[in-house]
């Protein structure tokens, strides 16, 4: 009888680990958040990164 061995599980890398949890984290904004964030970024009355919901 020949004892068949089966490979080890396949780890995971970290990075992608990081990068899948970061992907589902993400924050998803709505088509009318993004034209709004866009345009009072043109305007100039807050900096882009300032603009908050």
């Amino acid at each position: 009888m020949s004892q068949k061995f089966s490979a080890p599980p396949a780890r995971v890398p970290a990075e992608k680990l990081a990068r899948d949890i970061r992907r589902a984290t993400r924050k998803h904004h709505s088509a009318e958040d993004k034209i709004r964030i866009v345009l009072e970024g043109l305007r100039g009355e807050k900096s882009i990164e300032n603009i908050e919901k």
